[in-house]
């Protein structure tokens, strides 16, 4: 997620001049121009000077996130981690640096580490949309599907209507083998995105192939197909489509499609070794 430059606790980086001292001020200033024109290194240089000119500035905190967010786009992610960490050692209550650090962390692949800041941020605002969705998330991708279906219901109380909590929810239904309940819930997705027209193709895209791998799981391989080709259709971007899509000619021994579909799910971003088995049986 990308976050611009924040203002945490009523301070500013404009500040007076006066106040910051010129330098400091302006080495903000252009970290900022710099930010929004995203010459990234440019303003990570600005930043870094401007912290070591004035170490014990108080405005260091926003200094230290944003960095944190420069270098987190530049996927130097163990500098990003410490950038955060310093910022929150000036702040250690600040939701939106542990937001950020939750997101770093789910870019590294820690997990755990993730689920601490937004637990962190949870007892700091036990209703953050932001905190339980992605929480619930990381409880499904550990397997503890109580704790994630506690998150995503306690989400869905607060907000009935949210999309991607809702979605969540019919996604981890499934992986708790209640695909008649998950079904439901696409279905009533999909019904709602058909009469809004500001629904983008890839969203819709995304729901048909929701749909299509719980159809799969159902044992209703030709009604997959069908909600895959229209998948493809709106959007022939997602890789999930070719992978479910292949996966059901695998079963039907229709390997020469098979193969072809589980390419072009890899050509499209999903890492070769994933597919290895996959690719073997299509021989």
């Amino acid at each position: 997620m990308r976050r611009k430059w924040m203002i945490i606790g009523g301070l500013c980086l404009t500040c007076s001049a006066s106040a910051l001292g010129q330098t400091y001020q302006e080495l903000t200033e252009r970290a900022i121009a710099a930010t929004e024109q995203d010459s990234l290194r440019q303003a990570e240089r600005y930043i870094q000077e401007a912290l070591q000119l004035e170490p014990a500035n108080p405005h260091n905190v926003l200094l230290f996130s944003n960095l944190g967010t420069i270098q987190r786009r530049l996927k130097k992610y163990d500098l990003a981690e410490e950038s955060y960490t310093f910022a929150l050692n000036f702040a250690p209550r600040a939701v939106p640096i542990l937001l950020n650090r939750a997101t770093l962390y789910l870019e590294m692949g820690k997990l755990d580490a993730a689920r601490v800041d937004y637990s962190m941020v949870l007892d700091l605002d036990k209703d953050n949309k932001e905190a339980l969705l992605m929480r619930a998330y990381i409880y499904m991708q550990m397997h503890d599907y109580k704790a994630s279906e506690a998150d995503y219901k306690h989400l869905l109380k607060a907000d009935p209507s949210d999309f991607n909590g809702r979605l969540g929810l019919a996604t981890l239904q499934q992986k708790m083998g209640k695909p008649d309940e998950a079904l439901l819930v696409v279905n009533t997705l999909i019904a709602e995105c058909a009469k809004d027209e500001d629904v983008d193709e890839a969203t819709r895209a995304m729901l048909y192939v929701a749909r299509a791998g719980i159809e799969k799981d159902l044992q209703h391989p030709e009604l997959a197909l069908v909600d895959l080709e229209e998948a493809i259709r709106l959007d022939p971007a997602q890789p999930e489509a070719y992978l479910i899509r292949g996966q059901i000619y695998l079963s039907q021994e229709k390997k020469t499609l098979a193969k072809r579909d589980f390419e072009q799910a890899i050509a499209r971003g999903i890492p070769q070794a994933d597919l290895h088995e996959l690719l073997r049986s299509c021989k």
